[in-house]
């Protein structure tokens, strides 16, 4: 059997009763998340072009495109839009194990189909449970070898979309295959431009689009190469530099035992990188537990595994900037005592406070102990003129399934967010509590009908 086959046996198996509840419960925080950092993605430029084009081309009226007037758009195009606006503020969610963006492809999949076809709540929830799976599997097999080969984790993604979508179109397993092997033909793109540019949200925007589209030709009945995930210069092997038939081993073990969206999920509570979140929590740590004020400082010095050098911009000019910039999150973090929300506006960029401390910022020793305690985590030491020494470490930012995030985490990240997109305070908590009711929703419409702003 393939792994394409074996993933989609035990995806189409597995009911909604089957998954553990608290896997339900954080599906719902990452629509929740989803729509916040899509409100943040309102007035970006990137977003506001995908957008014109979709609605410029037209067709079916099958799901909406969040906070505009009540526009609808054929069931991909709204889809590719809907992501393209959420991924353009870097602050959806990310799996700590490969930094794959999986929340937003399967929000805007799963929300899609669901206002299409009528579904409920509990089959979104079920749908972006099990997206999450097997974007998780399939991108952990390939990882760290993508990064090193210079792709970008839309790889991933693109399963998430592929299956939340397959999900939702109740495929059988025979076609939930198809679906996994076309996706595997479908997406690339490069890390080196989502770093540097707003093509980071053009490869979500194409992963999810790719994706359903995938869905929606094996619905169909397309038929494509069956064992293209393991196969010689296959997937595995092409992209992540690993033998198919290992990877695919690894991909499909112990399915079921546990859930990546308990285990790998974690939603940002701060903007930017998630790699970087755990460097500017740490820097505020130290920074705030000893007293230290910026003019007092002489280094800061960033300890985690695997870096050795500063990487990205280091005196960021933009959000895309800021959001790649660990130099930043490190002098942000140690100026402000903590790294938020406000650390993505122009104001923050452009801080000369802050501007003055990235020149002490410094990478030192990776870390020698608790190494298997680091999941995107990092240690800071903030040395001051004094003599004093301060350190923090922080093994996974907060926001992390594992640590246990919770509704009133989620609901702060909404309610800072989601007035960007023009919607009104009331209707921000009406969509709300309908988010944390979101399983006993009988029509998705009832929640997207209220993420419309006037025109």
């Amino acid at each position: 059997m393939t792994v394409a086959r074996l993933l989609a046996t035990f995806l189409t198996e597995t009911r909604t009763a089957d998954l553990p509840e608290r896997a339900l419960q954080l599906a719902a925080m990452v629509v929740a998340s989803t729509f916040a950092s899509a409100a943040g993605g309102t007035g970006i430029t990137s977003a506001r072009i995908i957008r014109a084009m979709a609605l410029e081309q037209g067709g079916r009226t099958d799901a909406p495109v969040w906070f505009n007037a009540g526009e609808k758009l054929p069931v991909a195009s709204a889809i590719q839009v809907n992501a393209v606006l959420s991924d353009a503020a870097a602050s959806d969610d990310s799996d700590l194990r490969n930094i794959v963006h999986a929340g937003t492809p399967l929000t805007a999949a799963s929300l899609a189909f669901a206002e299409r076809d009528g579904a409920d709540g509990a089959a979104v929830l079920r749908a972006i449970v099990l997206g999450y799976e097997a974007a998780g599997r399939i991108s952990a097999a390939i990882t760290p070898g993508f990064k090193k080969r210079g792709f970008h984790g839309c790889l991933g993604a693109a399963f998430a979309s592929a299956v939340a979508a397959a999900c939702m179109l109740k495929l059988d397993a025979e076609r939930m295959a198809q679906t996994i092997a076309l996706t595997a033909v479908s997406i690339g793109g490069l890390a080196t431009a989502a770093d540097t540019s707003v093509s980071r949200e053009y490869h979500a925007g194409l992963a999810a689009l790719h994706g359903a589209n995938a869905a929606l030709a094996a619905q169909r009945g397309f038929v494509g190469e069956a064992r293209i995930l393991e196969t010689r210069r296959g997937f595995f092997e092409a992209f992540g530099g690993v033998d198919g038939a290992i990877a695919g081993t690894a991909a499909t073990r112990d399915l079921g035992d546990s859930w990546d969206i308990m285990t790998d999920m974690a939603i940002k509570l701060v903007p930017g990188g998630h790699p970087y979140h755990a460097i500017g929590e740490a820097a505020g740590n130290a920074a705030r537990a000893a007293g230290i004020a910026a003019d007092q400082i002489d280094s800061i010095t960033i300890h985690r595994p695997g870096m050795t050098r500063l990487d990205g911009p280091l005196h960021p000019a933009d959000l895309v900037d800021m959001a790649h910039s660990p130099a930043y999150f490190a002098a942000a973090g140690a100026a402000d005592h903590g790294f938020s929300w406000a650390h993505a506006s122009a104001a923050k960029i452009s801080d000369p406070v802050i501007h003055g401390l990235i020149d002490k910022v410094h990478v030192g020793a990776e870390p020698t102990e608790h190494m298997a305690r680091y999941r995107q985590g990092a240690a800071v030491t903030i040395r001051v003129s004094d003599g004093r020494v301060s350190t923090s470490t922080v093994f996974e930012a907060k926001g992390s399934a594992a640590l246990g995030v919770a509704w009133e985490d989620v609901d702060m990240k909404y309610r800072t967010l989601m007035p960007a997109s023009g919607l009104a305070t009331a209707g921000i908590e009406r969509s709300l509590v309908l988010l944390h009711d979101f399983r006993r929703l009988v029509e998705i419409s009832q929640l997207t009908g209220l993420l419309r702003v006037p025109a």
